[in-house]
């Protein structure tokens, strides 16, 4: 790795470079973030767009490299994200579009990427409230799958998504395109299932589990009396019974026809939106 990606210290301010080459080293640095190797060395991981890039700077997300296609070069909003990266110490870099496609992997990429620092929230920083609901996945592999449930958690209004055990990276760049950019605003956290179990006993919160073994219709459960811990497993073999058998409820979702399970994002976005109810409404409703 070179230094612009690994050096996470203010460097080259009021610096914008021209790239027009595949074989530069910033870009073969940029490129390598595609591996989660190269994503957990540097700290760092890629995101499309500039809607997602104004909203992290937004959310005050360090940004270490800004890169744009020569077609965005004069535009207002991208000259005003531009200036803002020089000014925090970041790296600007005006690239050929065929630059921007071998980076992001698109035939028709977006025009603006940003490279931002890694965010993770210590485990034992979750101190449940009331209205509190977090989402907690054992083993989650698919990374749209993840990004569509930290997406979801962010238009319910959870608190935080758990990663229990080895799980997909939320940083990686298919899980980031997934969450349509809520991953800058839905804090993760990942935790051994030892962890988790002992947050579990002392946070107060109510777990409930969805499980296959479960006899409780999830639709009887009052999510309102305490803080919620939604606990969802793997893809293919759902909760192991540690993790099942610490639940306060297993529960499952009523299912009729022919399907003999729901995707995990799908039944995480039900589960979500039954156990804050109480709490969501539309705007102006009696």
């Amino acid at each position: 790795m070179t230094d612009d990606i690994r050096n996470a210290g203010p460097r080259r301010v009021g610096q914008v470079k021209e790239i027009t080459s595949l074989a530069n080293p910033i870009i073969k640095d940029i490129k390598a973030l595609s591996n989660k190797k190269d994503r957990e060395e540097t700290g760092t991981f890629m995101a499309e767009g500039l809607k997602l890039v104004i909203d992290a700077l937004e959310l005050d997300w360090n940004i270490r490299t800004l890169v744009y296609s020569k077609a965005a070069k004069g535009k207002p909003l991208v000259e005003q994200v531009a200036a803002r990266t020089v000014a925090h110490g970041g790296l600007v870099l005006e690239v050929s579009e065929k630059v921007l496609s071998a980076i992001t992997r698109r035939d028709n990429p977006q025009m603006v990427v940003g490279i931002f620092e890694q965010r993770w929230k210590p485990l034992a920083d979750l101190r449940p409230g009331r209205d509190d609901t977090f989402v907690a996945l054992d083993r989650v592999r698919d990374p749209g799958n993840l990004g569509t449930i930290i997406r979801t958690a962010d238009a319910a209004g959870a608190s935080a998504v758990i990663l229990v055990g080895e799980c997909t990276d939320p940083f990686s760049l298919e899980t980031v395109r997934a969450t349509m950019g809520s991953v800058f605003a839905v804090p993760v956290v990942r935790c051994t299932a030892e962890d988790f179990l002992a947050w579990q006993k002392r946070s107060g919160a109510q777990v409930v589990a969805t499980h296959l073994a479960g006899a409780v219709d999830y639709r009887t459960v009052d999510y309102a009396k305490k803080p919620v811990v939604l606990l969802m497993g793997n893809e293919q073999s759902g909760l192991p019974e540690n993790l099942a058998g610490a639940a306060d409820r297993t529960v499952r979702i009523p299912q009729e026809g022919r399907a003999d399970s729901l995707n995990l994002a799908v039944a995480t976005a039900v589960m979500l939106f039954e156990a804050r109810r109480h709490l969501l409404s539309l705007d102006g409703a009696k």
